[in-house]
C-alpha cells in the first residue's frame, strides 16, 4: 500500500472511532484495491459488504473513471410503511394505469427532509452517526399519527404535513443537519418548503379529477410506522434519462454496451446526434462503461430505480428507537440516555406493532417442471445421439446447467420448462408490488426448486444481497420418487458453478446424504416437521418474511406443525396434493401475543392459466 494512502486509511480509522469500517476495507485491501476506489466501492454499495463492494470494484474494472474523486450525493427522506405504504402503492398503480404516468412515479413515496448534498467517500460513515443522533433525540417526541391534509391543484396533487408534527419532523431535519456538519465537514440544507408528500406532478389538467378521486380512496389518518432513509446518487447522472435493459445484449462492435436483463443505462438526451435510428449512447450504472446501445432492448426506467438505500432510522411507537442497517435483525445502542417517551394509546400502539414487527412464513411451490408437459421421455426428446442437449420446443430450457455426471441426472431431477420460468418470474415481480419484505431464503434441494427461488430473488432485486439456503429436510416425499434410491441432486458446489447465489456455510436440518429412498409417510411428515422448525429458530428474534421453497406436498406438510396441527391421513394428504398448482402458496403469521402462528392471505394473488398443445405446422400443407 503507498504511504498516501495508508496515511488516509489510518486518518479514516481515527475519525471514525469504530470497528464498522477497517471491517469491511480491509478484505478489500487485502485484495490488493487501493484505498480510494474501495472506499468509493463502499460508498456506491451502501456500505453493506465487503463482497457487494468488490463485485462492484471488479463490475468496474474497465470505468474510466474509477479514479476521478467523484463522491455521491446525498439525501434523506421520511417514508411511510404498513397500511398506508400499501395505499400509497395502489395509487401509484391505478394513476399510472389510468392516467399516464408523471414526474411522481419517478420516486418513491416520501416526506423530503433535505435537499441532496455530497459527502466524500471516507465519511460516509459519519452521516449514519448523524442519523443516529438525530433519530434518538426525537424519538421521544415523534408523533403517533403524523396528519396528512390532501391539497390539490392544477399540477399538483399530494398530502401537506400539518401543525405541531410538522415541527417536530423539521426539527429532526435539522438536527440531522447539524450533526453532519460537524462528524462530517458537509453542508445539508434542510427542507424549508412546507412538508409533504406528493401523489402527482406535473399531469394533463384533464387527468386532475380522476386522480382526485382515487386519492380519497387513501386513508392517511391510522397510526403509522415511519421511517427515516438515507439514498445517494451519481450527481454526474442527475438530469439523465434512465432506461433498463430487458435482455441481453452481445456487443458486435468495439463501441457498443454489453447488456444484461436488469441493467440501468443512464442517457443524456442532448448527446443523441452521433447515434443511427433506434440506438442511444449511454453509461451503464452496473460498469460505469459508456456505449452504443438497441434502444428496443431496454424500456423506461424510474428516477429513484438506481438510488443506492445505506441506512435507516425507524421510529417505532412503543419501543426504543433503533438504527439499522438495511436487513439487519438487531439493534445497536450506543449506551446514551434516553428520555422517556409520551403517554400514548396502549391498544393503538400493541394493534400496530402486532402488525409490524412479526414473523411471517411463505411456503412456495416451484414453477412448472418440463417432464410435467413433456412427459417421462422429456430427456430423450432433447438429446442429441452423443448426449448433448438441444431445445426441441420453446419450452424446453433455453440451456441446462452442467452436471459432473452428465445430462442423465436430469432425469429424476429435472429443471424449469420455460413458462415454469416465467411463472417463477410473475410470482417475484407480485411480491415486490405486494412491500412484502424477504428476509431469507430456504429451497428444497431439487434444481426446479433451487431455480423457482432464483427467479423469484431477482424480480424482488435481492439475488445478490440473499443467500439461498438449501435445505434436504425439505425435500419431496422420496417415496414418490421414481426408481429404487434417491435421486442424484446437484452438489453445492455445482450450484454455485452454474450462478445460484447459494449459501455455502448453512448447517441444514437434513445433509443431503440422509435422505433415505421410499420412506414411510410418518418419516416424511416428521422431517418437514424438524426442518421447518430449525428454519424458524435459526433467527428467533428476526422479523419478516421467510421464504420457503419447496415442492406441492411442502404446503402442507411445512405449515401444518407451525398452525400446531397433526398430518394428515395418507390418503387425504396425496388427494390434496395433487391439486395444487405451480406457484401455489400458504403463508402463516407468528401470533405472539397467542403463542401460535395463524394460516393467514397469502400476499399475492394465485396464477391460473390454460393449457397451450402442440403443434405441427406440416398438417397444414394442402393435400397432407
Amino acid at each position: 500500500m503507498a504511504a498516501g494512502e495508508t496515511q488516509l486509511y489510518a486518518k479514516v480509522s481515527n475519525k471514525l472511532k469504530v470497528r464498522g469500517p477497517s471491517l469491511l476495507l480491509e478484505p478489500l485491501l487485502g485484495m490488493g484495491f487501493p484505498v480510494h476506489t474501495a472506499l468509493k466501492a463502499l460508498a456506491a454499495t451502501g456500505r453493506k459488504t465487503a463482497e457487494e463492494a468488490s463485485d462492484w470494484l471488479r463490475c468496474h474494472r474497465n470505468d474510466p473513471s474509477l479514479d476521478d474523486p467523484i463522491p455521491q450525493e446525498y439525501a434523506l427522506f421520511l417514508c411511510p410503511t404498513g397500511s398506508l405504504l400499501e395505499q400509497l402503492q395502489e395509487f401509484w398503480r391505478e394513476s399510472k394505469r389510468q392516467c399516464t404516468k408523471n414526474r411522481a412515479h419517478e420516486i418513491f413515496p416520501h416526506i423530503t427532509l433535505c435537499d441532496f448534498f455530497t459527502c466524500e467517500d471516507h465519511k460516509v460513515e459519519c452521516l449514519y452517526e448523524a442519523l443516529k443522533r438525530a433519530g434518538d433525540r426525537i424519538r421521544g417526541s415523534f408523533p403517533l399519527v403524523v396528519p396528512l391534509a390532501l391539497h390539490s391543484s392544477i399540477s399538483y396533487l399530494g398530502f401537506f404535513v400539518n401543525d405541531s408534527p410538522a415541527d417536530v419532523i423539521r426539527e429532526f431535519a435539522t438536527t440531522f443537519a447539524m450533526e453532519v456538519a460537524v462528524l462530517a465537514d458537509c453542508t445539508v440544507k434542510p427542507c424549508a418548503k412546507q412538508l409533504h408528500l406528493t401523489l402527482a406532478h406535473k399531469f394533463y389538467p384533464h387527468h386532475q379529477r380522476t386522480l382526485e378521486q382515487l386519492a380519497r380512496a387513501i386513508h392517511p389518518g391510522h397510526s403509522c410506522q415511519w421511517t427515516a432513509v438515507l439514498y445517494s446518487r451519481d450527481m454526474r447522472f442527475v438530469h439523465y434519462q434512465t432506461l433498463r435493459a430487458l435482455f441481453q445484449y452481445k456487443p458486435q462492435n468495439e463501441d457498443e454496451l454489453t447488456l444484461s436483463p436488469g441493467d440501468y443505462i443512464f442517457v443524456d438526451p442532448t448527446q443523441q446526434e452521433e447515434t443511427s435510428e433506434g440506438w442511444v449512447i449511454g453509461t451503464s450504472q452496473r460498469t460505469g462503461c459508456r456505449g452504443f446501445l438497441p434502444e428496443n432492448y431496454t424500456e423506461q426506467a424510474n428516477e429513484s430505480d438506481t438510488w443506492v438505500k445505506h441506512r435507516t432510522y425507524t421510529f417505532s411507537l412503543a419501543m426504543d428507537l433503533v438504527s439499522r442497517k438495511d436487513g439487519e435483525a438487531s439493534s445497536r445502542r450506543n449506551g446514551e440516555p434516553h428520555r422517556p417517551q409520551t403517554p400514548r394509546d396502549v391498544s393503538s400502539i400493541q394493534a400496530l406493532q402486532a402488525t409490524i414487527a412479526r414473523k411471517s412464513v411463505l411456503v412456495v411451490r416451484h414453477g412448472e417442471r418440463v417432464d410435467q408437459i413433456f412427459g417421462k421421455s422429456w430427456l430423450q426428446q432433447c438429446s442429441t445421439p452423443d448426449g448433448k442437449y438441444y431445445r426441441p420446443d420453446l419450452n424446453f430450457p433455453y440451456s441446462l446447467p452442467r452436471r459432473s455426471s452428465g445430462i442423465k441426472d436430469f432425469e429424476n431431477d429435472p429443471p424449469l420448462s420455460s413458462c415454469g420460468v416465467f411463472q417463477s418470474r410473475m410470482a417475484g415481480e407480485a411480491l415486490l408490488d405486494s412491500g412484502i419484505r424477504i428476509t431469507s431464503v430456504f429451497t428444497s434441494p431439487a434444481l426446479r426448486c433451487v431455480q423457482t427461488a432464483k427467479h423469484i430473488l431477482e424480480e424482488l432485486k435481492l439475488e445478490k444481497t440473499i443467500k439461498i439456503r438449501v435445505e434436504p429436510g425439505i425435500f419431496e416425499w422420496t417415496k414418490w420418487e421414481s426408481g429404487k434410491t434417491t435421486p442424484t441432486l446437484m452438489t453445492l458446489d455445482e450450484l454455485q458453478e452454474a450462478g445460484f447465489n447459494v449459501s455455502m456455510d448453512y448447517r441444514p436440518a437434513f445433509p443431503l446424504a440422509s435422505l433415505m429412498p421410499a420412506e414411510s409417510y410418518d418419516e416424511y411428515v416428521n422431517r418437514c416437521a424438524v426442518s421447518v422448525g430449525w428454519i424458524t429458530s435459526i433467527r428467533p428474534r428476526d422479523v419478516g418474511v421467510i421464504l420457503i421453497v419447496g415442492h406441492g406436498s411442502a404446503l402442507d406438510s411445512c405449515t401444518r406443525p407451525l398452525l400446531g396441527l397433526p398430518p394428515r391421513d395418507s390418503g387425504d394428504f396425496a388427494q390434496l396434493v395433487r391439486k395444487i398448482p405451480s406457484l401455489g402458496m400458504c403463508f402463516c403469521e407468528e401470533n405472539k401475543e397467542e403463542g401460535k402462528w395463524d394460516l393467514v392471505t397469502p400476499p399475492v394473488k394465485t396464477l391460473t392459466h390454460g393449457s397451450n398443445s402442440a403443434f405441427n405446422w406440416r398438417n397444414w400443407i394442402p393435400g397432407s
